[in-house]
């Protein structure tokens, strides 16, 4: 027999639900919810859809939490962070941009900057230890083509129970007037023009809480990248993206930065030796020379590979540890093709003529 229309409201079905099966509902509650109001199933699942939490499952007060957390747009995190300034790493000697980039964050005007170089030439480091400097709090972001709008802007999470609004670091950043870094931006996919806004000067429209945020004095951006958002033709850089045109247009500044020269890569790896008690003059300058080398003749497309200068300070650790010059090289050649890594460690041999000795000794043992 077909069901005679019954004006049941979603208040009635709440309160006859609840008095019998509190908060948490499962569908059978709501056939007998039906079954008592004479109307059908269908009827009943569209007055409760905005309590659905799943199939088959219903929170009857999952819309008044909602309410009450949009009048609550943020929580505050478990440990409150005071201090998000970078620690000087006395390790680090400035070249390249450093300078400039450090009159723009010094300015505190708003100015978007975008880093490309090739990969392990202290892009990252360098932004970080500016801010150090001027003790200006940075917020870095890892880039990945996942990056979106949530991870970004932010987004509700569940904090005690209840579902609240989390700023993310994009916002903390805008409010704080710190220094945004995005590193890595050209692993980003088409999601990362959310920032739009952000990188014109007028902060961002919240959405999903109605609220505009502001930047605070001293807020800007820092961007760092392998390729200039153009993806890469060599196939060097696997995962980079062709970034949209308008978004790259909103830098209106970009550093081209190249390795350090050997005498300012000289100074950074006696920095790092003299920090774990293993100084060798002649080592490091072997090594300066051999990468310098290894770099000419990969820009005259000589060999497919280089050594960064992250690379070089990898083979001072290892040495720290093996307190042996080849091995140390030799360990950490190994991440690249045989052929690569035999012509690299042979060329070094030719360098230093000390591994010479000590690899002919082996042998005639």
């Amino acid at each position: 027999m077909p069901f005679e229309p019954v004006p049941v409201t979603t208040d009635d079905l709440v309160s006859f639900l609840s008095e019998r099966h509190g908060e948490e509902v499962l569908t059978p509650a709501l056939r007998e919810a039906a079954t008592h109001y004479n109307c059908s199933y269908a009827t009943v699942k569209k007055r409760l859809q905005k309590y659905n939490v799943g199939k088959g499952k219903w929170n009857l007060t999952v819309t008044e939490a909602l309410e009450r957390n949009f009048q609550q747009p943020a929580v505050a995190p478990a440990v409150e962070i005071k201090n998000l300034v970078p620690d000087v790493d006395s390790n680090y000697v400035p070249f390249g941009n450093f300078s400039d980039l450090k009159k723009i964050i010094k300015s505190k005007v708003f100015y978007p900057v975008f880093i490309t170089g090739l990969s392990g030439n202290g892009k990252t480091f360098g932004a970080e230890q500016a801010c150090a400097n001027l003790k200006r709090e940075l917020i870095r972001v890892n880039i990945t083509v996942e990056t979106d709008e949530d991870d970004l802007i932010g987004g509700f999470r569940l904090a005690n129970g209840d579902t609240v609004w989390h700023n993310g670091p994009v916002i903390e950043a805008l409010q704080r007037g710190a220094v945004l870094l995005l590193d890595e931006l050209d692993l980003a996919s088409n999601k990362i023009l959310c920032l739009q806004s952000i990188l014109e000067g007028k902060g961002v429209f919240l959405k999903k809480t109605g609220q505009q945020v502001y930047p605070a004095p001293g807020f800007t951006v820092i961007a760092t990248a392998n390729t200039k958002g153009k993806g890469s033709d060599d196939g060097r850089f696997v995962g980079t993206n062709v970034l949209n045109e308008a978004f790259l247009e909103r830098f209106p500044l970009t550093f081209e930065q190249e390795y350090p020269s050997p005498v300012v890569e000289k100074k950074l790896l006696h920095n790092y030796c003299s920090e774990l008690d293993c100084c060798d003059d002649e080592y490091i300058t072997n090594l300066c020379t051999w990468a310098e080398i290894i770099r000419k003749t990969f820009a005259e497309g000589g060999v497919d590979e280089v050594i960064s200068t992250r690379r070089l300070v990898h083979v001072i650790r290892a040495f720290a540890i093996f307190g042996d010059r080849l091995k140390a090289i030799k360990v950490c050649l190994n991440r690249f093709d045989d052929e690569t890594k035999e012509s690299f460690l042979e060329l070094y041999t030719k360098i230093d003529a000390e591994v010479v000795t000590e690899t002919t000794d082996v042998s005639d043992s």
